[in-house]
């Protein structure tokens, strides 16, 4: 069988494991959701925009015959995930989540677990204070009923509307970051609370570590569940299990 391996991306693990494919010369194309202006470039083909739900991509795994799915979106990419365990099913296409693992409080940590965006917007509903809100842009107008805080956006794009928070500062920046800059970067904006979503590994790490080092509060967004399905964490796991689910990985 040729391989013929679709990636559903938009991670720095999926990047990471783009490289790795590009350079075992295994046929694959890279998928992106295209909610970045200016995504980084690739090793792979590259389409951008959405399947259509589960129907949309089971007809795509057929047309264009993809064997392997490898799953590397964002882990709050809950709804792209759970179509892929759904289409794959359908199609007969193994399929693989290539993921980060969570982060976990340690010691010295100020956590405040949360369900979802909801949940962080009730949990900010105090006294004034400035505010590093982490969560993407898609979520900032959730946060409108809070005026009363100074939020620091760091946006990988310039917004392009009228934002909703009206006390606001906008840095435009692009990770990973580094404990350094972020430890920096809290101190020099006044930093009183962080709020950042679970998304576990070391790419996106650096603002709770330095939240952690200079003792503030974090609101902690958990990770949504999605349905149990084959999972590894690392790059060369990943090419593991297509090696076991017959790809000639060239060694």
């Amino acid at each position: 069988m040729t391989p013929n391996l679709l990636v559903l991306g938009g991670t720095t693990e999926a990047s990471a494991l783009c490289r790795r494919l590009a350079e075992a010369e295994i046929t694959a194309q890279l998928s992106l959701a295209g909610r970045v202006e200016r995504p980084k470039r690739q090793p792979l083909p590259v389409r951008i925009g959405g399947f259509g739900g589960v129907d949309g991509l089971v007809r795509t795994l057929q047309d264009e015959g993809i064997t392997h799915v490898i799953d590397a979106t964002h882990p709050f990419a809950a709804q792209m995930s759970r179509n892929a365990i759904a289409a794959c099913a359908r199609a007969q296409v193994p399929l693989l989540a290539l993921t980060r693992p969570a982060w976990k409080a340690e010691p010295g940590d100020q956590w405040q677990h949360v369900p979802d965006i909801a949940g962080a917007v009730a949990a900010l509903d105090r006294a004034p204070t400035r505010v590093l809100l982490a969560v993407g842009r898609m979520h900032l107008a959730d946060f409108a009923p809070n005026p009363q805080h100074h939020y620091v956006l760091r946006l990988v794009d310039p917004p392009e509307a009228p934002l909703p928070l009206p006390d606001r500062t906008v840095i435009v920046d692009r990770g990973p970051f580094s404990l350094e800059n972020d430890r920096a970067l809290m101190l020099d904006h006044g930093i009183g609370i962080v709020v950042s979503k679970n998304a576990g590994g070391t790419g996106a790490s650096a603002k709770i570590l330095a939240a952690r080092a200079l003792g503030l509060p974090v609101i902690m967004i958990d990770r949504p569940s999605i349905p149990t399905r084959p999972e590894v964490h690392d790059v060369e796991a990943a090419m593991t299990w297509l090696g076991a689910h017959g790809v000639d990985l060239g060694v």
